[in-house]
C-alpha cells in the first residue's frame, strides 16, 4: 500500500441522501446518454478481428488510473449511464468494481461487455450486488465452429460464463440485471446467426445486440464485412443477411426477448450511429475521442486504416466538462450529422447502417 489517500474517497463525490433526492426530483435532464469508459485496453483474447491481436507489435495495453476516473466526476454526473468497456477485457481489471460503484455513486446506469474468461462464482456475485443493469458477453457465433474466429474465447467457456452469472442472478434475486449478447455478425459465417434465438432461449438472455464489422484491422478482412460501398455482390449478400436477421429477429421477439441489428444502406445518413453528439469514449489514459473508432491505442503507420485517431483532449490536464464544451469538439460533433462530416468520420459504415427494425415496419 502507497499510503496515498485514494482519490475515488474524496467527500466531494459523495452527493449524501439530500443530493440523491435533488437528482432523482429535481436535476434537470442529463445532457449525454453514455460515457464509455475503457477501463483497460488489455485483453485475453486473440480474435482474428480485432486490432488488439493485428496490431499486438505496437498495442498499448494500459490499465485506467483511480485518477482518471475520479476526473470524469463531471461527465458521469451528466450522463444517463456509464459503459465500462473500450478495447479490452474490462473484468482484467482489478478495480473494476471500485469504478462501477463510483459511476453509480454519480448517478449512472452501469454496464459492461464482457468475453466472460474471467467469470466466476464471486465475480457474477460482486457483478449482481454492484448494481449493474447490463451485462453483454460477446459471441461471433452460435456454436464452437463458427466462433471459432475468437482464438483465446472458447465458445464453451463463454456459455459457462453466462450460465454462471444467469444462475447467481436469479439466486440473489437481481431482477435489475439483464443479460445481454453482444454478437458479432460476419459475413463468412452468416448463417450461424439462425441459432441465436435457440440460444437466446436456451441461456435465458434478455436481448441480443447484433453489429457488424465496422473495423477492418487487416487487409483482407473486407470479406467479413458488410461495409459500404455496396457492390451487387455485396447487396446479394446484404439481402441474405437481412433475410437471416428478420426471421431471427421474429422468432426472437415472439419468445419475448430483445433483438436489435442494423445493415447499411445504399446512401449515407446524415446521423451518427453511434451517437457520438451525445456520448463521449475516455480511453485508459483519460483521453476523449468521439467514440471507439476514433481511438485505437497502437501505433499505427500512416494509411493504415487504423490511421483515424481523433482526441479532445485529456481530463487529467482539464475539467472533463469543459473539453466536452471545448469549441473544437463542439464543432466537430456538430459537423457528424452534416452532409460532409469530418473526414474521420466520412466513410464510416455507421453512417450507413438502418435499424432493422425499421426497415422490417417500412416493408
Amino acid at each position: 500500500m502507497s499510503g496515498r489517500p485514494d482519490p475515488l474517497d474524496n467527500p466531494a463525490f459523495r452527493p449524501g441522501l439530500w443530493g440523491e433526492l435533488r437528482d432523482l426530483f429535481l436535476a434537470p435532464p442529463r445532457p449525454l446518454s453514455c460515457v464509455q469508459m475503457e477501463v483497460t485496453s488489455a485483453c485475453s483474447g486473440r480474435c482474428i478481428y480485432c486490432p488488439h491481436t493485428t496490431l499486438a507489435g505496437v498495442w498499448r495495453s494500459r490499465a485506467m488510473s483511480a485518477e482518471v476516473v475520479a476526473a470524469l466526476w463531471p461527465l458521469l454526473r451528466r450522463s444517463r449511464r456509464a459503459h465500462l468497456q473500450g478495447w479490452g477485457e474490462p473484468l482484467l481489471h482489478p478495480r473494476f468494481f471500485d469504478f462501477a460503484a463510483f459511476a453509480r455513486r454519480a448517478g449512472c446506469q452501469v454496464s459492461t461487455t464482457t468475453c466472460g474468461l474471467r467469470m466466476d462464482e464471486d465475480t457474477a456475485s460482486r457483478l449482481v450486488d454492484g448494481g449493474l443493469d447490463v451485462v453483454a458477453f460477446s459471441l461471433a457465433g452460435t456454436d464452437p465452429a463458427s466462433n471459432g474466429v475468437r482464438a483465446g474465447v472458447p465458445f464453451a467457456r463463454t456459455v459457462e460464463a453466462i450460465r454462471t452469472l444467469q444462475r447467481v442472478r436469479k439466486a440473489r434475486g437481481g431482477v435489475h440485471l439483464e443479460i445481454h449478447i453482444a454478437y458479432l455478425l460476419l459475413a463468412d459465417r452468416m448463417e450461424a446467426v439462425t441459432r441465436l434465438p435457440e440460444l437466446m432461449s436456451e441461456l435465458d438472455v434478455h436481448a441480443a445486440v447484433i453489429s457488424t464489422l465496422d473495423y477492418i484491422a487487416a487487409p483482407g478482412q473486407e470479406a467479413l464485412a458488410f461495409a459500404p460501398p455496396v457492390t451487387p455482390r455485396a447487396e446479394a449478400r446484404l439481402r441474405a443477411a437481412r433475410a437471416l436477421l428478420e426471421d431471427a429477429a421474429a422468432r426472437a421477439r415472439s419468445a419475448g426477448r430483445g433483438f436489435h441489428y442494423a445493415l447499411p444502406g445504399p446512401l449515407p445518413l446524415p446521423v451518427c450511429r453511434e451517437n457520438a453528439t451525445h456520448t463521449v469514449y475516455v480511453d485508459a489514459d483519460g483521453t476523449l475521442s468521439p467514440c471507439v473508432y476514433l481511438n485505437v491505442p497502437a501505433a499505427v503507420p500512416p494509411g493504415h486504416p487504423g490511421d483515424r485517431r481523433q482526441t479532445f483532449g485529456s481530463v487529467l490536464d482539464r475539467d472533463a466538462w469543459e473539453l466536452w464544451n471545448e469549441p473544437a469538439y463542439a464543432d466537430y460533433r456538430a459537423r457528424l450529422c452534416a452532409a460532409e462530416p469530418p473526414l474521420a468520420c466520412r466513410t464510416c459504415p455507421k453512417r450507413y447502417e438502418e435499424d432493422g427494425r425499421e426497415h422490417i415496419n417500412q416493408g
